[in-house]
């Protein structure tokens, strides 16, 4: 259990997966599981084995197919610049990482950064990187043959479950998970990649070859004797001990590089193109009438000044002012009188 004060594990989704292409992915695996199985499932009859690799050769071009439609439906919902150059980093560091270890008692080392990936960038990630893995490997080590379409559906299981594991283990208990997540990864891997060309690598009347007149379960249990026998105790077991040591071992550094990759990247941050700004309209000019013409401000004119003539003033001061009749009454009493006169 993880106390409130444990982070969780950041697990970017590089490549989501809708409603509609996880119901494609579910689809195509089954359809894949059944070309897989069919020795148990449709075994020749002893009359058809002789056109039994007609069957082969159809899963072979009916596989990439499939693998195609998958991945056209993953990626539908937008797969941008960054996911698709990460995938083709890390697809071309797993490419580079195979032929390290092939031919040598099983030790592939191409799995343990395809479970490291898909643990944290998602389960739509993980199988698309599967897929490209294993191609660009099949490329650069002329590994091209019938076998190919199965190594890229089984590869891109395997990224697919690491990205289905759950989110709630943390620090060792995590690199404990993941580690054992890649032994059983290795031999399921190797267990499907025998079933589906099993009935044509045992002669007939052999204890270990397929019986067409037997049952499913009968023959299963035929066919592991024979993957036991051939390859669960080498092939199988070298790819399962190379993913625990180096998931033990460099697990911790890598799971760190790809978060911190993940943050700077940024994938889940919402992607919002907005128009750029218009700039405002100026505001519209008011017709202003023409200011009137100032008026002409008369300048101002100096008269000529009179001096006021001094009067002289005697030791004890200037003579008092005698009062004089006001003109106005002296006229009114002349026009009286005419009046009277009349």
């Amino acid at each position: 259990m993880t106390g409130p004060d444990v982070q969780l594990p950041q697990r970017a989704t590089a490549l989501r997966v809708g409603p509609r292409a996880a119901v494609v992915l579910a689809l195509a695996s089954v359809i894949g599981l059944a070309m897989f199985c069919w020795p148990l499932l449709l075994p020749p009859q002893p009359q058809e084995v002789a056109h039994a690799d007609q069957a082969q050769l159809l899963f072979v071009l009916l596989l990439p197919v499939i693998l195609a439609v998958v991945l056209a439906e993953v990626s539908e919902g937008g797969i941008d610049p960054k996911s698709l150059a990460l995938l083709g980093v890390l697809a071309a560091v797993n490419a580079a990482l195979r032929p390290l270890g092939a031919g040598t008692a099983g030790i592939e080392t191409v799995f343990f950064l395809l479970v490291l990936a898909g643990r944290v960038f998602g389960p739509g990630f993980g199988f698309a990187l599967g897929n490209v893995s294993l191609f660009a490997s099949a490329l650069l080590t002329a590994g091209i043959g019938p076998w190919l379409p199965f190594q890229m559906m089984a590869a891109g299981w395997v990224g697919l479950g690491a990205g289905l594991l759950p989110r709630r283990v943390t620090g060792r208990a995590e690199i404990a998970l993941l580690a054992g997540y890649g032994v059983v990864s290795a031999y399921a891997f190797g267990f499907f990649m025998n079933l589906w060309f099993w009935p044509f690598a045992v002669d007939d009347g052999t204890q270990l070859a397929m019986d067409p007149e037997a049952g499913p379960l009968a023959n299963l249990r035929t066919f592991v004797l024979y993957t036991l026998a051939t390859s669960s105790l080498g092939w199988d077991t070298g790819r399962a001990v190379t993913n625990a040591v180096a998931i033990s071992v460099l697990g911790p550094a890598v799971l760190v590089t790809l978060r911190r990759a993940a943050r700077r990247a940024a994938f889940d941050a919402p992607v919002a193109f907005t128009p750029p700004a218009r700039p405002l309209p100026a505001p519209p000019v008011e017709a202003t009438a023409p200011a009137p013409p100032a008026e002409a401000i008369p300048e101002p004119t100096t008269e000529p000044t009179t001096e006021a003539t001094t009067e002289p003033t005697t030791a004890s001061g200037p003579e008092p002012a005698v009062p004089r009749p006001a003109p106005g009454l002296a006229t009114l009493s002349r026009s009286l009188e005419k009046e009277r006169e009349h």
